[in-house]
Order: C-alpha cells, then sequence, then structure tokens
C-alpha cells in the first residue's frame, strides 16, 4: 500500500526509469495505458476482441521485454506502445494472410473525399464505393495512414507520435498519399 501511494506521486519519466530497473514498477504503466493500447488494436482489427486481447497482451509483453531500449525522444511514452501495437497487427495480418481493412463511415468516407479533393459538394454511393476501392488499393502503411487521420480522427500530432516523425512529416505523408488518390481517381475517370 505504502509503494502504491509512492508511485502515483511519481511522474511518468519517473516510473519508467523505475521500471526500467525493476519490472515490478512496469504494472503501472500497464494498468494506465491498457485500455487506450485495447481500443487502438481492437479497432484496427475491426472488432475482433479475443484477437485484440491477445495483440493488446504481447505489445505489452514486448513492451516490458524491451525497457532498458526505451528512450524519451520528446514523444509521450504512449506513441512507443502504439508503435509496438501497430507492428503486433501488421504481423498478425501477414501471418494471417488477412486484407486489412477498415470500418467505413460514410461522413469519414466523405472527408476523406474533400481532403483529396475528388468532389466538390456531393459524391454518389458509386462514386464512395469507387473511392473505398481505391482506399483499399493503398499499401498498408498508406492505408494506416489515411485510417489514423479520417477514420480514427487522430490529429496529425498523434499521428507523428506513433510513427516517431514530426508533426510536419505525418501532416506531408497523408497529404502525399491524398494527392496520390486524386490522380489515381481522375485517372480511372
Amino acid at each position: 500500500m505504502k509503494r502504491e501511494k509512492h508511485i502515483k506521486k511519481l511522474s511518468e519519466p519517473e516510473i519508467i526509469a523505475l521500471a526500467k530497473k525493476d519490472r515490478k514498477y512496469f504494472g503501472t504503466l500497464y494498468n494506465h495505458y491498457f485500455d487506450q493500447i485495447f481500443r487502438f488494436v481492437f479497432k484496427r482489427l475491426g472488432g475482433d476482441e479475443e484477437n485484440a486481447a491477445d495483440l493488446t497482451q504481447q505489445t505489452f509483453i514486448k513492451a516490458m521485454a524491451n525497457m532498458e531500449k526505451y528512450e524519451d525522444r520528446g514523444f509521450p511514452f504512449s506513441s512507443w506502445l502504439y508503435r509496438i501495437a501497430q507492428n503486433e497487427v501488421s504481423m498478425f495480418f501477414r501471418q494471417q494472410k488477412k486484407n486489412f481493412s477498415v470500418p467505413i463511415d460514410e461522413n469519414r468516407i466523405l472527408d476523406v473525399a474533400a481532403e483529396a479533393e475528388i468532389f466538390s459538394s456531393h459524391m454518389s454511393m458509386g462514386d464512395q464505393e469507387k473511392l473505398i476501392k481505391l482506399l483499399n488499393k493503398l499499401e498498408e502503411s498508406h492505408l494506416d495512414l489515411i485510417e489514423l487521420r479520417f477514420f480514427q480522427q487522430m490529429s496529425f500530432k498523434e499521428i507523428a507520435e506513433i510513427y516517431s516523425v514530426s508533426e510536419a512529416t505525418a501532416k506531408m505523408r497523408t497529404y502525399r498519399i491524398l494527392e496520390r488518390i486524386n490522380k489515381k481517381w481522375n485517372h480511372e475517370g
């Protein structure tokens, strides 16, 4: 009980430093971030609760095993966990040889269309289906960025933290993908 009160008074960097030396302190980080990472993985797997729980657990096992390698680079600890979770999800899909799919919300697909400048004010169901097909043809890493930005509605700052890049780089990569979508849209007419 005394240790728990002591830990609650510590900052996250102090807890991380302790967890690097003694794994029993990793539990505090686990308890703090488990739900957040689980939701991320759960969405990536399209609502597959059982596999999401397994991959989230695997994420934390890898994080705990590699705590000594963690370096504070100015991003929250959660960005490191997100990166591990993203790698776990990617490995899962490669092992399962499943195609990655994104749950589509009509408002989000319209947001992608607007940002890619492929329609002005209205988009028919046929056009929405065409855009979904274009999205499905994207490389997995490109689809990941589009999903994080538009379907999970993450800020460029949050995306930057996940990929350990600057906010400007996250924004540039996203808009380059949107430009490619625009070119393919116009090319396919």
